[in-house]
């Protein structure tokens, strides 16, 4: 139960964050707004690393003895590879909230839980039947909530749709190299890796001023800290001891919670007709993370 609540919570806090991201881009620019706050993210990780440093028992035993040369280019190549994808995952997503609302685009984000198969299947991984089901679901999900009358999609559903699929990238990349690296490191060098691609554009076009950026301390801090440095090692804890399908299917309520937070904190509503939308594609996510039964088992 504790570890549960603690994905729960984990959940509640990246919902939140799409607010923190909306309010935000009232004083900076999106590429500031991620720069800034993966550069937060990525100091608020080293007393992390320092923790479970000090703290790792057998796991920290077995690192060493696998972090040699090999091991650290591992790290390095890990850590920026995911911070390229999420550096561009992250500036669509921030696009795409100057134009959409925070719930759609966290309905639309989650959509990523369903493109990992999908994608893993281009890669020659084999996928359940039940995908094919929910990514129909997903679709017709996203055409109740993005297309309008005129059955046009809005330039922040689409700029949040390709947010979406390059998230899916980037979790497939944690996939392959969070087993040959220590996690909270690589995560503090993509954050960092982040900070650096997000702060070439920013230098470039946007230019802010240090007014600005003080003016934004709230949401960036909340960003920065919150969601990507307690939430992070929240998930890291809780994952420790909880089943992974039913640690996905909480994480999974930040779709949800971003919805809320939106209503709530900022007066943001969805339709009937978006509504019905989000049902849909939050059906598709929770029964793409359904566990698959085995079949021929002795008994």
């Amino acid at each position: 139960m504790k570890n549960n609540l603690m994905l729960v919570l984990t959940a509640l806090i990246w919902g939140c964050a799409f607010v923190a991201q909306s309010v935000g881009m009232d004083y900076v620019g999106p590429f500031t707004f991620n720069a800034v706050r993966c550069l937060i993210g990525s100091a608020v990780l080293v007393p992390v690393i320092f923790f479970f440093g000090r703290n790792g028992g057998a796991e920290k035993e077995e690192k060493a003895r696998t972090s040699g040369s090999g091991g650290r280019r591992t790290l390095l190549l890990g850590g920026v590879c995911c911070g390229l994808a999420l550096a561009v995952a992250s500036s669509l997503q921030q696009w795409g909230i100057l134009y959409t609302t925070v719930g759609k685009a966290g309905f639309i984000t989650a959509m990523y839980i369903v493109l990992v198969p999908v994608l893993g299947m281009l890669l020659g991984k084999k996928v359940r039947p039940l995908i094919a089901l929910c990514v129909g679901l997903a679709v017709l999900g996203l055409y109740f909530l993005c297309m309008t009358e005129t059955l046009r999609l809005g330039l922040g559903d689409f700029l949040v749709m390709l947010c979406a699929l390059v998230f899916a990238v980037h979790i497939l990349l944690i996939d392959y190299f969070s087993p040959k690296a220590d996690a909270v490191k690589m995560s503090a060098i993509q954050f960092l890796t982040a900070a650096v691609v997000c702060g070439v554009p920013m230098l470039v076009w946007e230019r802010p001023g240090f007014g600005a950026i003080l003016a934004a301390w709230m949401p960036l801090l909340y960003a920065g800290v919150m969601s990507c440095g307690v939430a992070y090692t929240l998930q890291i804890a809780a994952q420790k001891h909880a089943d992974p399908t039913v640690a996905s299917l909480l994480l999974s309520l930040e779709s949800v919670f971003s919805v809320l937070a939106g209503w709530v904190l900022l007066g943001q509503s969805l339709s009937a007709r978006e509504l019905i939308g989000c049902a849909l594609m939050f059906g598709a996510i929770v029964l793409a993370q359904l566990p698959q039964k085995r079949v021929g088992a002795a008994g």
